[in-house]
């Protein structure tokens, strides 16, 4: 796990990079956070934590601005789990699904890089994976409501993989 980078806010309400010695503002931040930086924004007297509200800043800030990533409806519905038993859940299914995304790009991006040199050899391979993964999601949003456990997925979409795997065979094969 990457080490935090260390943010002091002072009173006058600007922020202070301690490892690159210098005044930030909230777009240095998200730029940092953009790149793959971890950070922790601490009050300078109090000691207080003030991560998560400097994050809620920055991404209000980004709402404002061009296209929304968070529509009035999603927030609605985001609204709505707050004090009730599914309130965790939801927690949780966005961070696994907001990795699986990131891994996803992450491997787009390979995959782009691998096909510029050796140009549609691994585009194939690449759909295959995102079926994959969008099978995987689909799978985990279908257990998390059903309140099947995630072993039972796995063998499901073991099962599932070996079915489609099949099909796909039996089309080229042309039967």
């Amino acid at each position: 796990m990457p080490q935090e980078r260390l943010i002091r806010k002072y009173s006058n309400r600007r922020l202070y990079d301690t490892v690159g010695s210098r005044h930030v503002t909230l777009d240095d931040l998200r730029q940092l956070i953009v790149s793959g930086e971890k950070i922790k924004v601490i009050d300078d007297k109090s000691g207080e934590d003030l991560t998560r509200p400097v994050l809620l800043q920055i991404i209000t800030e980004q709402e404002q601005f061009g296209s929304p990533v968070l529509g009035a409806e999603l927030l609605e519905m985001i609204i709505r789990f707050y004090g009730g038993p599914m309130q965790a859940l939801l927690s949780r299914y966005l961070e696994q699904a907001f990795t699986t995304m990131l891994r996803q790009q992450e491997a787009m991006h390979l995959e782009i890089a691998k096909a510029l040199q050796t140009p549609l050899a691994p585009l194939t391979e690449l759909a295959r994976k995102n079926v994959e993964m969008w099978d995987q999601m689909q799978a985990a949003t279908r257990d998390a409501f059903s309140g099947r456990s995630a072993e039972g997925s796995k063998t499901a979409n073991h099962g599932d993989a070996k079915t489609k795997n099949n099909q796909q065979n039996n089309r080229r094969k042309g039967k």
